[in-house]
């Protein structure tokens, strides 16, 4: 593990890379239900198993990711602003808006017609 990952050269130990995975785990981890707040039936009205499911995978994937395959300590997780612009165009829009159609316009933001 120290080979891989180089502990001492980075004059750290799997201790207290242990003790800081487990401190930013729990510092990120209100993400999944402030996201799910905001994205889901109460806020934007996704469902609430979908966008908690998509935070957890998403940023555990790249966070993973990151550490083994860059191998620099930096945890991602979706940004809480886009998705507080994304809740509050679609409840701001009177239900005209539905989720699916600004999800497909934040994606494709180019008009075909």
């Amino acid at each position: 593990m120290d080979r891989f990952f180089k502990l001492k050269e980075h004059g750290t130990t799997v201790k207290t890379e242990i003790i800081a995975g487990i401190t930013t785990f729990m510092t990120m981890a209100y993400i999944l239900f402030v996201n799910t707040l905001f994205l889901g039936p109460n806020g934007a009205g996704i469902p609430a198993d979908g966008v908690f499911f998509a935070t957890a995978v998403g940023a555990g994937l790249i966070t993973i990711i990151m550490g083994l395959f860059v191998n620099i300590p930096i945890a991602l997780a979706p940004g809480m602003g886009l998705n507080a612009y994304f809740m509050t165009v679609v409840l701001s829009s009177g239900g005209e808006i539905t989720w699916q159609a600004a999800l497909g316009q934040y994606l494709f933001p180019v008009s075909f017609l």
